[in-house]
């Protein structure tokens, strides 16, 4: 059976929009976001929802005066360049896990479950270029380890261990 020109507008101005959809959808999901970390490893692949501090203001406040912080929610800390970098709990009053980051997107060293209130310096190692904290014990719970690769736009794609697509 042959269409007419007019039955084949009809057909493409029904299924373009579901196409378009599904094309934004999956990008949506694939891709990356600034409000999005993806973490993954032998253990599997896990997501954050994410604010980011990559003002020095930003960064000294971080996620003081909070008293929750959801499931998959954390802060993205992001440097300028590779630096030492050291945290403490002032003012803070969740457990977090802090995951400091090089410039790759690896995983270079954890924190777990610092305490809340404590002033004790957490020093994260001198390469650093960006922190995710999370929930105290979420990276023993999800099983990241030292090695695990970050995903974020907010990391160089140029040298990045799991490049956005």
């Amino acid at each position: 059976m042959r269409l007419g020109f007019s039955q084949h507008l009809r057909i493409a101005g029904w299924l373009g929009p579901l196409v378009l959809s599904a094309l934004v959808s999956n990008a949506a999901v694939a891709g990356c976001s600034e409000a999005r970390v993806a973490l993954r490893g032998d253990w599997g692949t896990v997501r954050f929802e994410v604010e980011v501090a990559d003002t020095a203001t930003e960064r000294s406040v971080g996620l003081m005066h909070r008293d929750h912080l959801a499931a998959r929610s954390g802060m993205l800390f992001i440097y300028p360049s590779l630096q030492a970098a050291s945290f403490w709990m002032r003012n803070t009053q969740i457990s977090l896990d802090m995951l400091f980051v090089d410039h790759r997107g690896i995983v270079r060293h954890i924190h777990h479950r610092a305490k809340p209130l404590d002033e004790t310096f957490v020093f994260g190692g001198d390469s650093v270029l960006a922190v995710l904290e999370i929930n105290g014990g979420l990276a023993n719970d999800r099983g990241i380890t030292v090695g695990s690769q970050v995903q974020s736009p907010l990391l160089p794609q140029k040298f990045a261990a799991w490049p956005c697509e």
